[in-house]
C-alpha cells in the first residue's frame, strides 16, 4: 500500500469515526436541552432582582422598580445567574463534563467579582466622595457630583445569590424534564 491510500483509508477511518460520534452526540436526551440554561439563567436573574425589590418594600414601604437596574443588594443577582446556569449545565451536561467545568469557572469569577474588585472600588467611591465634600464644600456645584459607591456585593450577598441560582437551577429543570 503507497502513502496515498494509507493517507485514504485513514480518511475514511476518521470520517466514520466522526460521524458515529456525532450521531451519538445527538441522540443524547441533553442535545435539546440548550434552552433550559438559557431559561434558567433568566429565571434567576428575574427572580433575584424581585426578591430586592420585596425586601426593599417591606423595609421602607416604598415601592422601588428602579432596584431592576441598580447593582448590588442581597442577594447578589449575578452571583445566582451564573451558578444557576453552571448547575443546570451540569444538571443536563454532567457535572464531570467540560460544558459544566467552563460554567462554574465563569461562575466563580463573576462571584469573585461582585464581592472582591466591585465591593473594593464601592469602598474607594465612598472615601473619594468624602474628600471631594471636605475639599469643595464652599463650592456646591463641584462637591454635589457623586460617585457611585453602591457597586459590589458582601461576601453573605454572593453566598445567597449562588445558593438561590443552585436552588432555581434544580428546581426548573426538575420540572422541565418532567415536562418538556
Amino acid at each position: 500500500m503507497d502513502l496515498f491510500g494509507l493517507s485514504s483509508l485513514l480518511d475514511e477511518f476518521f470520517i466514520a469515526q466522526n460521524s458515529m460520534v456525532i450521531n451519538a452526540a445527538l441522540s443524547e436526551p441533553h442535545h435539546n436541552r440548550g434552552w433550559q440554561v438559557i431559561a434558567t439563567t433568566i429565571i434567576c436573574s428575574f427572580f433575584a432582582q424581585s426578591l430586592k425589590i420585596i425586601t426593599k418594600f417591606m423595609g421602607t414601604g416604598q415601592l422601588d422598580l428602579r432596584i431592576l437596574a441598580k447593582t448590588g443588594g442581597m442577594p447578589s443577582s449575578h452571583s445566582c445567574c451564573t451558578m444557576g446556569m453552571a448547575v443546570s449545565v451540569g444538571l443536563i451536561e454532567g457535572f464531570n463534563s467540560t460544558s459544566f467545568a467552563i460554567a462554574l469557572c465563569l461562575a466563580l469569577i463573576v462571584m469573585y467579582d461582585a464581592a472582591g474588585v466591585r465591593r473594593t472600588v464601592g469602598l474607594q467611591a465612598r472615601i473619594l466622595n468624602q474628600i471631594v465634600n471636605e475639599l469643595f464644600s464652599e463650592h456646591p456645584r463641584l462637591s454635589s457630583g457623586r460617585i457611585k459607591e453602591f457597586l459590589g456585593h458582601t461576601p453573605v450577598e454572593v453566598f445567597a445569590g449562588a445558593a438561590l441560582g443552585s436552588i432555581i437551577a434544580y428546581i426548573f429543570n426538575a420540572f422541565a424534564v418532567r415536562h418538556f
